[in-house]
C-alpha cells in the first residue's frame, strides 16, 4: 500500500469558526436555562463552620443556593489521575483542602444574579496550618521511585572522563485556554445530558454517573468543539457533578462558566519541579551515563505522575547507563495535571540545557554532540525505533538556520547597535501512542456523508486530518461531510490527549473508508477515478449505506476496547512488542539581548519535525508554531506567583499572568519531514501537537547563555535574572 502526500487543503471547520457558527459547549441555547456560580473558599486549609446564605438568597432572581448539606450523598470517585490517593468531590463535607475550593453553588435566573448572590454568601471557617509550596516546612516528600534504569549509571559516571552535575527548576504554569471551563447540564426523558468543552467526554459520562449513582446508560456527554484544552480538560472537572446534580434536582438546564480567576485555583496546571541532571561522557563526546532525579510538587490528594520526566529523555540518545528517580512533594494545593508536553517540557529544558553545558565543557559544537550520540535502537529496551529521524531534524534545522555561521564562544556575537546575539539548539521527542477507536460511516445518495468516530476536536485540526484520510480512500462530497466526535451518543469515546488523537482516529477512518469502499464495490461494481459515490448509490436505488469498524492500537487486544467502553483509558505505546515509537523535533533559536536592560527578544526560530505522514500541512504547521510560542512563553515569561501566607495565586488573570503576544514573536520557520511511519499504523501518522513544544524552551535558554555567557538554571528567565548575573544595576 502506498501512502500519498496529502494535498494542501484549508481546515474543514475554518469557515464555520470564522463566521461564529461553530458551537462550543457553553454556546448551546436551551429553553429555561438557569445560570450558576461557585463560591470559592478563602482559606487554604481548614473546615467550614457556617455558611450564611440569607442575603444571597434574597437577591432577585436567585433560585437556589446549594452547600455541602445538600450534596453530602454524592459519591467521591477514585482519584482522577491515578495512584493510591483518594479523589476529591467538593461540597460533600466541610473540609477545605486548598484555596479556591468550591464551598457553595448559587443558581439563578440570570448570570448577573448568580454572580451577585455568590458575592453575598458569607462563609465562616476554622483555619488550620498549611503549606503552600514545596520549599516550605511542612511539605511532605514521598520516597523516590525508580522510573528508568539500565546498566550501572553510578559506576559509569564515576569512570567518565567529563561530567556535568546541575539542577534546573521549572515554575508553576497555567493553561489559560481562551474557552473558559464550563458545564451545561439538563435532565430530559430520564436522561442526563452534559455539554462541556472537554478532551474526555467518556470521563464526564462515567464519572458523573458514578458520583450521582446513575446508570451510565442514562448519562451522555457532548463536546462538539473545544476552544483550547492542552491537557487541562482531560478529566472530570470539579464543577461537572455539582452542576449536573443541580439540573437534576431543579428539572431545568443549568449552565456554569467558571471565571478565569477561579480556574487558577480549581483547574489543572503544570506543577513546580526541580531536576538534577548528572551526565558522564568520554572526551570524544560519547555519553556513557545519566542520573536524572526530579522532585515534583503535588496536592495532598490525587497523584499526578501519568508518565515520568525520564520517559522521553531516556530514549533521546544512545546512552547505555541510565538511572531515573522521581518523587512527589505534597503540599496544600489543588492537584496539578496535564499541560502540553506535561513532563517532556520540563524534562527537555533540564536535560537539553545540561547537554548544552556538556558541549561547552567538551569544547564541542552542540549539534555535533547530539549527532555523535544518535542511535538506531532504543537504549532502554534494545528494540528498534519505528522511525528514527532525530539526526535528520538536527541536520536540516542547522542548514535552514545557518548554524555554520555561529561563533561558538559565548558573549561574542553582536549586532551593529551592540545588541547581544545568541544562537541555541535543543532536541525533543514525544511518544507515539495509540488508543482504540470506533468509527461508523454513512454515505447518503443526497450527497451527505456522516462519520461518527472516537475522538475530540480541541482546535488541533483532527477533523481536517480525518477528512483528508477519508478523501484518500473515497471521493465523497467534502462540502457535505459531517464528522461527529466528542459525543457519547455518536460513538464510544476515549480520552484524546498525549498526541494519540490523530494516530488513532486517522487509521480508524482509513479502515472504515476501505470497508465502505468494499461494500460499495459489491453493490455497484468497481469504483473508478472520478466516480461520484453518492450518484453511484442513487443509481443503485439506495438512499444510504452504512458500515462500522472497531480499531485497535498496535499490539492491543479486545480487552482495550472493553476498557474504553467502561470509560477507562486504554492506550498503547511508546514501547510495543517489536518496536519503540516517537515523534522527533529539533529547534534552533536566535535571541537578541539588550546590553543595558537585558531584555530578551526572539526574532527567529527554525523547527524541523517528524510526525510521520502529515495529514494537513496547515494545521500541523500551526501546531508546531503554537508549540514554539508556548516554549518562548515558558522560557521568558510564565510563572504563577503564589503568596505563601494565604496559598493564593496573585496573578490569576491574563493581565498579570504574562504570556507572549504578537509583539513578542518573530519569524517561526517550520519544516515537516512528512515521512510515513508505516510500522506504527496503516496511515503512517504520529502526533505533532505535543512534540512541538518539547525542547523549545531549552533552545531559548541555550541561546540566552550563548548571547550573555550567563547560565540561568530556572524558568522563566527574566530581566532581573540577567541583570543580577551581569552585575548591571
Amino acid at each position: 500500500m502506498t501512502l500519498h502526500t496529502t494535498p494542501d487543503r484549508p481546515r474543514i471547520d475554518a469557515r464555520e469558526k470564522v463566521l461564529g457558527r461553530a458551537l462550543y459547549g457553553a454556546d448551546v441555547a436551551l429553553p429555561g436555562l438557569l445560570h450558576a456560580m461557585m463560591v470559592p473558599a478563602t482559606i487554604a486549609k481548614g473546615r467550614v463552620t457556617h455558611i450564611d446564605t440569607i442575603s444571597a438568597a434574597a437577591e432577585p432572581g436567585v433560585v437556589r443556593i446549594y452547600t455541602h448539606e445538600d450534596f453530602a450523598d454524592i459519591v467521591v470517585t477514585p482519584a482522577t489521575l491515578g495512584g493510591n490517593q483518594p479523589g476529591l468531590q467538593p461540597m460533600t463535607d466541610t473540609m477545605i483542602r486548598f484555596r479556591g475550593q468550591p464551598v457553595a453553588l448559587v443558581v439563578a435566573e440570570t448570570l448577573e444574579a448568580a454572580y451577585e448572590a455568590a458575592r453575598l454568601v458569607r462563609v465562616s471557617y476554622r483555619v488550620e496550618p498549611f503549606t503552600a509550596t514545596m520549599d516550605e516546612q511542612g511539605a511532605d516528600a514521598e520516597p523516590y521511585e525508580i522510573t528508568a534504569e539500565i546498566g550501572d549509571a553510578r559506576a559509569a559516571l564515576q569512570s567518565a572522563e567529563v561530567t556535568v552535575d546541575v539542577t534546573y527548576a521549572q515554575a508553576q504554569n497555567h493553561h489559560n485556554p481562551i474557552e473558559l471551563i464550563s458545564t451545561t447540564a439538563y435532565w430530559r426523558a430520564g436522561k442526563l445530558t452534559i455539554l462541556e468543552g472537554t478532551q474526555n467526554t467518556s470521563a464526564i459520562k462515567f464519572g458523573t454517573a458514578g458520583a450521582l449513582g446513575f446508570d451510565p446508560a442514562t448519562v451522555d456527554a457532548i463536546s462538539p468543539y473545544v476552544g483550547g484544552a492542552f491537557g487541562q480538560k482531560t478529566a472530570l472537572q470539579l464543577q461537572s457533578v455539582l452542576v449536573s446534580r443541580a439540573a437534576f434536582l431543579l428539572g431545568r438546564p443549568v449552565k456554569l462558566v467558571m471565571p478565569r480567576a477561579q480556574l487558577f485555583h480549581t483547574a489543572a496546571y503544570r506543577p513546580r519541579s526541580n531536576h538534577r541532571i548528572q551526565l558522564g561522557a568520554l572526551r570524544d563526546g560519547r555519553l556513557v551515563a545519566t542520573i536524572y532525579e526530579s522532585d515534583q510538587q503535588n496536592a495532598r490528594y490525587d497523584q499526578f505522575y501519568g508518565t515520568s520526566h525520564n520517559e522521553m529523555v531516556s530514549h533521546l540518545y544512545g546512552i547505555a547507563n541510565w538511572l531515573g528517580r522521581e518523587r512527589l512533594i505534597r503540599v496544600d494545593t489543588s492537584p496539578p495535571g496535564y499541560m502540553r508536553a506535561p513532563h517532556e517540557h520540563p524534562a527537555s529544558f533540564a536535560f537539553e540545557s545540561a547537554i548544552d553545558e556538556l558541549a561547552y565543557s567538551l569544547g564541542m559544537d552542540p549539534v555535533a554532540l547530539r549527532l555523535i550520540n544518535d542511535t538506531d535502537h532504543d537504549p532502554i529496551t534494545g528494540k528498534p525505533f519505528s522511525s528514527r529521524t532525530l539526526a535528520r531534524c538536527l541536520e536540516r534545522g542547522a542548514e535552514l538556520f545557518g548554524w555554520d555561521r555561529r561563533n561558538p564562544a559565548p558573549h561574542t556575537m553582536t549586532a551593529e547597535d551592540g545588541t547581544l546575539i545568541g544562537w541555541g539548539v535543543a532536541a525533543g521527542a514525544y511518544k507515539g501512542s495509540m488508543c482504540p477507536a470506533i468509527a461508523r460511516l454513512r454515505i447518503q445518495a443526497n450527497g451527505v456523508t456522516r462519520l461518527f468516530i472516537t475522538g475530540h476536536e480541541m482546535g488541533q485540526g483532527i477533523r481536517s486530518a480525518i477528512a483528508a484520510e477519508l478523501m484518500e480512500v473515497l471521493p465523497v462530497n467534502l462540502d457535505k461531510l459531517d464528522i461527529q466526535m466528542g459525543d457519547t451518543t455518536a460513538a464510544v469515546q476515549h480520552l484524546t490527549a498525549g498526541s494519540w488523537g490523530t494516530g488513532s482516529a486517522v487509521p480508524a477512518t482509513r479502515a472504515v473508508a476501505e470497508k465502505m469502499k468494499a461494500a460499495l464495490t459489491e453493490l455497484v461494481g468497481e469504483l473508478r477515478a472520478g466516480d461520484d459515490v453518492h450518484r453511484k448509490l442513487m443509481s443503485a436505488k439506495r438512499p444510504m449505506l452504512e458500515v462500522e469498524i472497531e480499531q485497535l492500537g498496535l499490539g492491543q487486544t479486545p480487552a482495550a476496547l472493553d476498557r474504553m467502553r467502561q470509560g477507562a483509558p486504554a492506550t498503547a505505546g511508546p514501547v510495543y512488542d517489536e518496536l519503540v515509537a516517537f515523534s522527533w523535533i529539533a529547534h534552533f533559536v536566535e535571541v537578541r539581548v539588550d546590553p543595558t536592560t537585558m531584555r530578551v527578544r526572539v526574532p527567529r526560530v527554525v523547527s524541523v519535525a517528524d510526525c510521520g505522514r502529515v495529514m494537513n500541512h496547515r494545521t500541523a504547521t500551526s501546531q508546531v508554531q503554537g508549540g514554539v510560542v508556548w516554549g518562548i512563553g515558558a522560557a521568558l515569561q510564565e510563572a504563577a506567583e503564589i503568596d505563601p501566607r494565604y496559598g493564593f495565586i496573585q496573578n490569576n488573570d491574563l493581565a498579570d499572568y504574562v504570556v507572549p503576544v504578537n509583539a513578542d514573536i518573530g519569524e517561526i520557520t517550520v519544516e515537516l519531514l512528512d515521512i510515513p511511519d508505516a510500522q506504527l499504523n496503516a496511515s503512517g501518522v504520529k502526533g505533532v501537537g505535543e512534540v512541538a513544544m518539547v525542547g523549545a524552551s531549552a533552545a531559548v535558554a541555550n541561546a540566552v547563555f550563548h548571547a550573555t555567557g550567563k547560565r540561568i538554571y530556572h524558568l522563566p528567565i527574566r530581566i532581573e535574572d540577567l541583570l543580577q548575573e551581569t552585575g548591571v544595576r
